[in-house]
């Protein structure tokens, strides 16, 4: 299966967290050609800072195959992970971490960070970035557009403004 097909299915999380006044991301997590854990953002709908669309994928992979340890697995996500992301999917083992757009604001991977390229990790994450990135940054700049015409809920996280 294509990197892209994956992404697809990613931006279709995205499009989900958008529908709920969430800030667009979305993520899968694919072991062994199959999708075995989805997420979107949802910090505001669970009033948890920690329901980034990474992290809603990895506990819903977790519990699909029994075990926190993910390895030989890959996760989608439509934007650069932030610093408590890139450390779950070390956490997880997971094998490669595919994204999509940027996030120069809050980018944990290669923007204003590199941590999963940090020697002392007991782990390392294969990185391939920027597949479909031009409709990722579109969703986003789409919602912050929206947010600063007032039409959606001011209770949004903006750290992806940067992004827009």
């Amino acid at each position: 299966m294509s990197d892209e097909l994956f992404m697809q299915a990613a931006l279709g999380e995205a499009q989900q967290a958008l529908a709920s006044g969430e800030v667009p991301v979305g993520a899968v997590v694919v072991c062994d050609g199959r999708i075995i854990g989805r997420g979107s953002n949802r910090p505001i709908a669970d009033s948890d800072p920690t329901a980034h669309a990474e992290i809603v994928a990895l506990r819903e992979a977790g519990r699909a195959l029994g075990n926190y340890r993910l390895g030989g697995c890959e996760i989608y996500v439509t934007v650069e992970p932030c610093a408590m992301c890139a450390g779950a999917i070390v956490h997880a083992r997971l094998k490669r971490l595919i994204y999509g757009a940027e996030d120069p604001k809050a980018g944990a991977v290669r923007s204003i960070m590199q941590l999963l390229e940090n020697r002392q990790l007991n782990h390392r994450v294969e990185v391939t970035a920027g597949v479909l990135a031009g409709r990722a940054q579109e969703i986003l700049q789409s919602f912050f557009r929206q947010r600063r015409e007032g039409s959606e809920s001011p209770s949004a996280d903006a750290s992806f403004e940067g992004s827009s």
